[in-house]
């Protein structure tokens, strides 16, 4: 059986900037207010006409080169997304047609922000399956196309952007020791899916006149409810980690968490005795940005140095569904 590892990494962003003080003149809040509340200073927001497989094309490219591959070499394309370019077909496809992955299979994933690390997961076991050589897993948003910033409490929240990974067999001779996905860990709970949800849109309620009167085409979330969630969460996907792979939490050179707010991370770092000085975080500058910002962060990671070869790295995430998971990985 095939070891996985990640070869490599590329990210995208769009060049617009919502700053706190933007949105000071959109709807009831401060800048003040905003920072202490989620720690987020400035999102990216997509331009007028660009989409979601916009960003993921410039974020796969640049994992493609890194990887020291071509488009032609994918295997398989998995888009981690909850806002697609369209439901039909699915947004994963335009991206393999701009890039000229020919001999890849597309397709798209809805696990929410939880949506890039199912991805990895699964790109790691087609790997070990042989059933594909490369797979470039991607994690891309633009969901201020279904912020609603008429609703203080979420539109300070949210931006836009793509990250991506290849995902490759490990080279024969290289040990146990050498770079691999060392284990995912994924789950899900239907019961509270009521948490984070666009009420309208889909077969359930299709869009009418009705549904876009009561803007239920928008994200709404249950604030604390998911507080409480991703806090609880969040500590508790450490504690699963090092227990199921029989490693300690200094063991770990770095923690990369879904980038959803401060004040969750903050807390969860309390329960587990993490030093903040494991976490990577760069929530201040790109806000929530769902499946993107666990694979932005590790783009940046790695182009900045504090992710380096030979590090056990952890990806935890969690999101609407609700649904979580893991992936540590050994750089």
């Amino acid at each position: 059986m095939n070891e996985a590892y990640i070869s490599g990494t590329g990210s995208w962003l769009p060049e617009r900037i919502l700053t706190n003080g933007d949105l000071e003149r959109m709807v009831d809040t401060s800048d003040a207010w905003i920072i202490q509340r989620t720690g987020i200073k400035e999102r990216r927001i997509v331009a007028e006409g660009q989409a979601t497989s916009d960003l993921a094309i410039g974020a796969s490219r640049r994992a493609i080169e890194a990887a020291g591959l071509t488009p032609e070499d994918m295997g398989a394309i998995i888009l981690a997304t909850i806002t697609p370019d369209t439901y039909v077909p699915a947004c994963a496809v335009y991206v393999q047609e701009a890039l000229g992955a020919k001999n890849a299979f597309a397709f798209d994933l809805n696990a929410a922000c939880t949506g890039f690390v199912y991805a990895t997961a699964i790109g790691a076991g087609m790997i070990k399956s042989a059933l594909c050589r490369h797979v470039l897993v991607i994690g891309a948003e633009s969901l201020s196309r279904i912020v609603d910033y008429t609703d203080r409490n979420s539109c300070i929240l949210f931006g836009d952007g793509a990250g991506a990974a290849v995902i490759s067999p490990v080279p024969e001779g290289v040990g146990a020791q050498g770079s691999r996905i060392v284990d995912s860990y994924l789950r899900s709970n239907g019961s509270d899916a009521d948490l984070i949800q666009m009420p309208a849109g889909g077969s359930r309620k299709p869009a009418s006149a009705e549904t876009l009167a009561a803007r239920e085409h928008f994200l709404r979330l249950k604030g604390k409810e998911v507080f409480r969630f991703a806090t609880k969460t969040l500590a508790e996907l450490l504690d699963i980690a090092v227990e199921r792979n029989g490693i300690g939490l200094q063991d770990l050179d770095l923690v990369i968490p879904h980038q959803v707010n401060y004040r969750i991370i903050e807390s969860a770092l309390r329960r587990s005795n993490l030093p903040e000085e494991k976490i990577y975080l760069n929530l201040d500058r790109f806000g929530n940005t769902s499946a993107a910002s666990v694979p932005i962060a590790i783009d940046e990671a790695v182009r900045n140095g504090r992710l380096r070869k030979g590090n056990l790295v952890l990806l935890v995430a969690f999101g609407a569904g609700m649904t979580w998971g893991y992936n540590l990985i050994r750089w």
